[in-house]
């Protein structure tokens, strides 16, 4: 630049803050496909750190599926769903995912976290209120400031305390109504509503949301209940439909927000419920309307995955016995794995540069686990979260074991 301060000279002091903090993320590039070994930088890897839990994500069916929409659709969609965008592979795989989760109908978005921040603040704004656990996901976190609505956080998975709220009569003051409408904005002027949103399986704990609890608080208080399977489709529940059916609790949730890109190994998020509340958020969800259509290949992909998930459910099965047997056998050895009950296990170690230093000593071994630190967990509750995948064997689990029970051996001797 010529002439002046550069306005952006604050980024280098903001930078040097964070490697101070240990919390700096820096980029790395995979080579070739992703699975349950990786290679980066010329090393081969086994792969901790992914949500691929079905290993479908290099599955050859899955890129059968692609190739085949892209030779009668092309690549591209060209447009946003509402002009013409919206293809034939688009709306079977919409199809696809309500047969699936057993609902009148299903949206597809180009993302779980559009899906996330498209329902809530199509579902809420400025004279409402919104429920939100302490630990949901930056979509559920962004959904809510966005959609303007009055927004009450309660202690994570905890519906005694959620229920205080709600008894007490959280709302909106009513100075906060709106003077004039929002560009585009389509929502009609009635107040009062409330919702309460929540993650199904919390993505760095690994636990369960009380969903039964939640459903009662729901119909009690007059709330809509949107939960968040993003971790858990395809993966708990007896036909792998997450959480709600684990519980069951299904036909009591009124929002089912869900991804295409974990266990089903594509890309893109998708809302499933009523005829009444898909038909609201075509016309309401901005992330919805002004985003481009994906591209049909995927959407067939993912519906190709989802004949999968039903026709193995071997592969949840095994991954869950995996998970229980890597918690037991952690848990052994020391670590703390808190209250996972999932194919996600973190390891707490709560200071982030012990954290680094744990995952930078995996790698030496050829395990890449990742280092979790604020702002994506807490200050002080920085872990390892260790990602199981069908793809995973014994040995590799094995190896992974050793080397955290080397580092506990070696912390209890001091050396």
């Amino acid at each position: 630049m010529t002439g002046g301060r550069d306005p952006l000279d604050w980024i280098d002091p903001e930078l040097a803050r964070l490697d101070a903090e240990h919390l700096r993320r820096r980029l790395i590039a995979r080579e070739g496909a992703l699975g349950p070994v990786i290679r980066v930088g010329g090393r081969d890897y086994v792969n901790f750190a992914a949500n691929d839990y079905l290993a479908l994500a290099a599955d050859s069916r899955l890129g059968d599926a692609a190739r085949r929409a892209i030779a009668e659709e092309g690549w591209g969609a060209g447009a946003s769903p509402l002009i013409v965008g919206r293809s034939a592979a688009h709306e079977r795989l919409e199809r696809r995912i309500a047969e699936f989760e057993g609902t009148e109908a299903a949206l597809v978005f180009a993302s779980g976290y559009a899906a996330n921040v498209g329902a809530i603040a199509a579902l809420v704004g400025r004279r409402d209120a919104v429920f939100s656990d302490e630990l949901n996901h930056a979509s559920i976190v962004d959904g809510c400031r966005l959609s303007r609505a009055a927004v009450h956080i309660y202690p994570h998975a905890d519906w005694r305390a959620l229920e205080q709220q709600l008894r007490a009569g959280a709302h909106v003051d009513e100075s906060l109504r709106d003077s004039n409408s929002r560009l585009g904005e389509t929502r009609p002027r009635g107040g009062g509503r409330r919702l309460i949103v929540t993650d199904s399986l919390f993505s760095m704990h690994g636990d369960f949301a009380p969903l039964p609890e939640l459903a009662r608080l729901a119909e009690t208080y007059d709330c809509m209940l949107l939960i968040d399977e993003a971790h858990a489709t395809g993966v708990i529940g007896p036909r792998g439909r997450g959480v709600a059916e684990l519980q069951g609790v299904e036909d009591r949730i009124h929002v089912r927000v869900g991804t295409l890109s974990k266990a089903l190994g594509c890309h893109g998020g998708f809302v499933a419920g009523s005829r009444r509340l898909i038909d609201w958020l075509i016309n309401a969800a901005r992330l919805y309307i002004f985003s481009t259509a994906g591209p049909p290949a995927g959407a067939a992909a993912a519906a190709a995955a989802l004949d999968i998930v039903e026709a193995e459910p071997y592969r949840r099965l095994r991954l869950l016995e995996m998970a229980d047997r890597l918690r037991s056998r952690l848990r052994e050895h020391g670590w703390d794995t808190g209250p996972s009950q999932s194919q996600i296990v973190p390891i707490f170690v709560g200071d982030s540069a012990a954290a680094l230093r744990l995952a930078a000593d995996l790698r030496e071994k050829g395990l890449w686990v990742p280092a979790i630190r604020p702002p994506t967990v807490p200050r002080g509750q920085a872990c390892l979260r260790v990602s199981l995948s069908y793809g995973h064997t014994e040995e590799m689990i094995d190896r992974l074991c050793k080397a955290l029970g080397k580092v506990k051996a070696t912390d209890a001797s001091g050396a």
